[in-house]
């Protein structure tokens, strides 16, 4: 039996309900590993699943979960409609559904031809259990982090003043899908100079030129799992006071990453985490630099749960991925942030990154 969905019947479906009904596609992919569209799972409380499907998807259900019993639509009936007559061929009195996924429509539709079931809203169900990585996730993980780092290595060996952020960025993705990866985990920042100081800038013409900085986030995609990094390189050999205030300022960046790295844990509250840099950050005279959270678990999605922020009110468990990026931003001028990806132990935590991050190891080389 899958041990996955296993685990959802087990721990997280509601009492007295008959089945319930997982609808995204991500949640769908991390029970069964069906890649596809278009498809909802029923699982229900001793185990057994069923995942309504159609015909195009025939060969890669079989392919990619054997053994999973499936109903296939034919042409022209739409998945509401298959689930629909599903509901009443089991004979489902009581059934739960993610809330956060299901269309208003699709409820008005079900409530309407199925005026006998009963309904149970949750929340997040999947998505706590993806919180929590498995040795193949993280292996998955541990590849998307090396191609990333050797693609960065690559591309940023190769920098020249006439090369612009789009064009920076189409190579970066280009030379991880040439390592392996089935593309970039999000839309990758590469940020000139005071184009750094946009948190959620996106490349443009802008050539290299004499920047002083260049600010890069990036991850790649592989097996459908993410990573997520940052590195700001600045231009050697300058001695000026704007140099001497970027420097001050990425160091000071540095120690509230390695502040926040330090308090990481099996159990630690995540805005303890976050306090830790925020409050190296102010006590540089930083504090109203630093604009956003902490950082973030990802996975199957860039962005998952639990976040580290101000407002964070969720604890950090061994298994976990997460970010650590704290950042300062200076506008018109230059941004910082060092990003690496960190798993929670549970003993600590293990930097799963290792690119070097001093100021003397992140240097434009043209």
């Amino acid at each position: 039996m899958n041990p996955r969905i296993q685990k959802l019947a087990c721990s997280s479906i509601p009492g007295d309900v008959d089945a319930i009904l997982v609808v995204d596609e991500t949640n769908v992919r991390y029970l069964t590993g069906f890649t596809g569209d278009s498809s909802w799972l029923v699982v229900r409380p001793d185990g057994q699943a069923v995942l309504l499907s159609d015909g195009r998807y025939d060969a890669q259900l079989a392919n990619e979960c054997p053994g999973l019993p499936t109903v296939i639509r034919p042409p022209g009936q739409g998945i509401n409609e298959l689930f629909t007559q599903f509901i009443r061929d089991e004979k489902l009195g009581k059934v739960a559904f993610q809330a956060d996924h299901v269309l208003v429509a699709s409820m008005k539709a079900w409530t309407t031809d199925l005026p006998d079931v009963t309904w149970v809203e949750t929340s997040g169900l999947v998505e706590e259990l993806r919180q929590i990585k498995d040795a193949d996730e993280l292996a998955i993980i541990r590849r998307a982090v090396d191609i990333s780092q050797k693609a960065f290595l690559k591309i940023t060996s190769e920098l020249t003043a006439d090369q612009t952020e789009a064009e920076i960025y189409y190579r970066l993705e280009a030379e991880m899908r040439s390592l392996g990866a089935e593309g970039v985990a999000f839309h990758p920042i590469v940020g000139v100079e005071p184009n750094g100081a946009l948190p959620h800038y996106r490349p443009a013409d802008v050539k290299l030129g004499d920047c002083q900085s260049l600010l890069i986030d990036w991850g790649s995609k592989v097996d459908g799992y993410c990573s997520d990094l940052t590195r700001t390189i600045q231009r050697p050999g300058r001695n000026s006071p704007a140099a001497t205030r970027f420097s001050d300022a990425y160091q000071h960046v540095l120690d509230a990453q390695l502040a926040a790295i330090a308090k990481i844990g099996d159990g630690v509250p995540c805005i303890e985490v976050d306090r830790a840099a925020r409050g190296s950050l102010e006590d540089a005279g930083l504090g109203d630099a630093f604009k956003h959270g902490l950082g973030h678990s990802f996975g199957l999605q860039i962005h998952e749960d639990p976040r580290m922020g101000p407002s964070s009110t969720g604890h950090l468990k061994a298994g976990m991925v997460v970010t650590v990026e704290p950042g300062v931003y200076f506008d018109g001028d230059f941004g910082i942030r060092i990003e690496d990806d960190i798993l929670v132990t549970e003993n600590g935590c293990e930097v799963l990154s290792d690119l070097a991050k001093g100021l003397d190891d992140c240097r434009i080389l043209l």
